[in-house]
Parts: structure tokens; sequence; C-alpha cells
């Protein structure tokens, strides 16, 4: 699956789950360019994110990524 298709699914995911349609994320957007994604909120995105392409983050991968590129490679790698 390409990145940009990977994207496009996060983006939708976000949008649903903070309830906002104005959210457009790129590779380089992180926590701080979403108002709502707070740690706690971050939990559940990335629960969210696991359940939608049926995946399983390792608590190292999430912590060494940076920005959603970051997130959408470890996907991409996940999803091969």
């Amino acid at each position: 699956m390409e990145i940009s298709e990977i994207l496009k699914q996060v983006n939708h995911l976000f949008t649903d789950f903070f309830d906002n349609n104005s959210i457009s994320l790129n590779e380089q957007s992180t926590a701080a360019d979403v108002e709502e994604w707070d740690s706690l909120n971050n939990i559940h995105i990335i629960t969210a994110i696991e359940k939608h392409f049926r995946i399983r983050f390792e608590l190292n991968e999430l912590l060494n990524f940076t920005n959603i590129g970051d997130m959408c490679r470890g996907i991409q790698a996940k999803v091969k």
C-alpha cells in the first residue's frame, strides 16, 4: 500500500475521531498541529488506527514516531 493511500486513510480516521473535517494531515504533521490531539486522545487514535489496518504497534515503535509520516511508514511496513 502506498504512503499516500495510508495518509488518506489516517486523515479520515482523524477527522472522524476528532469530529473535525478541517483536519488535513501531511507527513510532517505532529500532535502540535491538531488542537485536540493530547496524550489521552493519542492512545485512542492509535487504537483506532491499529483496528482499521488490523495491525499492532510495539511500544518502541510508537515511541520512535516523530510525525505522521513515521506512523504511515510504520503502518506500511506492517500491512505488506
